[in-house]
């Protein structure tokens, strides 16, 4: 099941990876959003050549309604979720599958995911953002994600599907609450989709803009959002005495600033030092362009947040659904 809107350049490869798993799929099923480019046209060019494929037509649909239309139009008990952006390994839906068996009490299968790192500035951003390899009872994976899962069709049923009202965050409140409801969940790590990472500073800046707007609406602040807004309360402390000692004081906080960008971005690189390895030239030029990153995904973060508190809270400004692709998101 895959929600998109506006996926002309990658809708492509990924039907053609999902159309030829090892383990093939009896259908797939499509929930189109309102595109607005080609995606419609291409989906049905795999239609009219005889794929398994199923389009969902829906206009101005969020990710959760998109989601939960398709899994409510599937005809099998067990649905795989995946996203837009992103091209499946050749053994993605089989390694799902191999853990279940006949009469298996398995209801939840997370797969991994790896970022296409195709370039110094995607390698670097995967570094500073995406959560490293960890060990799992099944072996190293990512952390659990939608983008690589299947599940029983009464899992998602039970839990009342994916929050309907949010841009993003609304595949982390539905494991949540399949956590919550006591699902018997394993990993499969060979399970890999490979994910499509922004290119440079401005478009990630959206995205984590959209992130972190979405984020406070889905409840979760605590687990973003505050602990960056702890670490700048700390700086502007540092930054008081320039009141009563002159800006020249200022220099002060300036370095305490630089000097923590540099550490979070020295422990994203001893973190990933498994997945990303490289000799210490490499790593010093990736710290040169994580620190920024980081600095980036900061102000992402501020700015989200400032505009949920007036346009949300406050209610000052019309809310608008941001396109998948456009340049407000991802």
């Amino acid at each position: 099941m895959v929600p998109v809107r506006n996926e002309e350049a990658s809708i492509r490869i990924l039907l053609e990876t999902l159309l030829t798993q090892t383990l093939r799929p009896k259908e797939v099923v499509i929930t189109d959003g309102g595109s607005v480019d080609a995606t419609r046209d291409i989906i049905e060019e795999f239609i009219k050549a005889g794929a398994p494929v199923r389009l969902i037509r829906e206009e101005n649909s969020l990710p959760g309604r998109s989601r939960n239309l398709g899994a409510k139009n599937s005809h099998s008990e067990w649905i795989a979720f995946t996203d837009a952006g992103t091209r499946s390994g050749p053994d993605w839906l089989a390694s799902l599958a191999e853990n279940l068996g006949d009469g298996s009490a398995v209801d939840v299968v997370y797969g991994s995911y790896e970022p296409v790192v195709d370039s110094f500035f995607k390698e670097c951003a995967a570094i500073a953002y995406v959560p490293p390899v960890a060990s799992t009872a099944e072996g190293p994976a990512r952390p659990r994600s939608i983008v690589s899962a299947l599940m029983r069709r009464k899992a998602w049923e039970a839990v009342g599907g994916f929050p309907e009202h949010l841009r993003s965050a609304e595949d982390l409140l539905f494991m949540n609450k399949i956590e919550q409801a006591g699902f018997r969940t394993v990993r499969a790590p060979r399970a890999v989709v490979y994910w499509t990472i922004q290119p440079g500073l401005g478009s990630t800046f959206r995205r984590f803009y959209v992130y972190a707007r979405n984020n406070i609406r889905a409840g979760l602040w605590r687990q973003w959002q505050a602990a960056i807004f702890r670490r700048y309360a700390v700086i502007m402390l540092v930054a008081l005495p320039a009141i009563f000692l002159g800006v020249r004081w200022l220099i002060v906080p300036l370095f305490f600033w630089l000097t923590l960008l540099v550490a979070r971005a020295t422990r994203a690189l001893r973190q990933n030092r498994q997945s990303y390895p490289a000799g210490i030239f490499r790593n010093s030029l990736r710290l040169l362009l994580i620190a920024p990153i980081i600095a980036t995904l900061d102000a992402a973060a501020f700015a989200g947040t400032i505009s949920w508190f007036f346009s949300d809270k406050l209610r000052l400004a019309p809310m608008r659904h941001v396109r998948p692709n456009d340049d407000s998101g991802e």
